[in-house]
């Protein structure tokens, strides 16, 4: 999940890493560079080697940025679950922290189905902005044009089931997801799936990478952001799948493989002859 250029890179020049910590910083930067199963072991073993560092302010850092990368994908729920271990275990160390961090966790624990255990208010709180904010988006609507002039409106979608993906140009694993996410458009769209996703940026820079990479479903644009605030979308990617009766049925706070987006489908009451064999598409690809 994207705010912006990573954060441990973006703040090398301010941070000193020590020897202990510097190969684990390396070892970050070069994450999505690594094939998915060595990146899932890889993630692992990082989550280990920062929950064995000294307690400093570095070590929640590093934590943070590896809890802010374990979600690009499907590396399962163990790497997961020892993540949100280690990044409970450094706010334990140093519960002095904005809220940043407890989210981070927190959204670990409510939508990636981890455990964590940590008695702070600050946790707490951050669990209940996560309830408060899904609600919101369980009744959000918006009209928004795509890139060919036609307008969208989301509540008038009933009698569908609507992916609602937010992404961007500049975002590595918005960029990973979209073919996987094309392809599930193409195959479906006949059988009721819709995909609409949103990006806040121009369409001068838009239109030609959606030219250049053949994306096939409607692109909308959000320059103003107003639907971003609407979802309450800081980083990206992230996805929301609403069912037929314009239920919200599933979300993704970060990239997602075919697999992972097939399930999402199915929870928003896909039929089980297409999730068959949809899953046998996914197998095979």
């Amino acid at each position: 999940m994207l705010l912006a250029p990573l954060s441990v890179g973006a703040q090398q020049k301010k941070i000193i890493w020590s020897g202990q910590e510097q190969p684990i910083v390396t070892a970050l930067r070069g994450l999505r560079g690594l094939p998915d199963d060595v990146r899932a072991k890889t993630t692992k073993q990082l989550a280990l080697d920062i929950r064995g560092l000294p307690t400093t302010p570095n070590k929640l850092t590093l934590a943070k940025e590896l809890a802010n990368l374990s979600t690009e994908g499907d590396f399962g729920h163990d790497t997961l679950q020892e993540v949100a271990t280690t990044l409970a275990d450094a706010l334990k160390e140093q519960p002095d922290q904005p809220e940043d961090p407890y989210l981070e966790l927190a959204t670990l624990v409510r939508y990636e189905h981890v455990k964590a255990s940590l008695d702070n208010p600050k946790f707490a709180a951050a669990m209940s902005k996560l309830e408060a904010e899904d609600r919101q988006r369980e009744h959000a609507d918006f009209t928004l044009t795509d890139l060919q002039g036609k307008a969208w409106t989301l509540q008038s979608l009933k009698g569908k089931v609507v992916l609602v993906n937010f992404w961007a140009t500049w975002c590595p694993p918005c960029r990973k997801e979209m073919p996987d996410l094309d392809a599930l458009y193409q195959k479906y769209k006949d059988r009721g799936l819709i995909v609409l996703a949103i990006s806040d940026e121009d369409a001068a820079k838009v239109r030609p990478y959606i030219q250049e990479h053949n994306v096939s479903y409607p692109i909308l644009l959000d320059p103003g952001r107003k639907v971003n605030e609407a979802f309450q979308v800081e980083g990206i990617p992230k996805s929301f799948v609403y069912d037929r009766n314009g239920k919200l049925a599933a979300q993704a706070i970060d990239m997602r493989t075919k697999q992972q987006f097939l399930e999402m489908l199915e929870r928003a009451g896909l039929s089980g002859s297409d999730q068959k064999e949809a899953s046998r598409t996914a197998s095979h690809d």
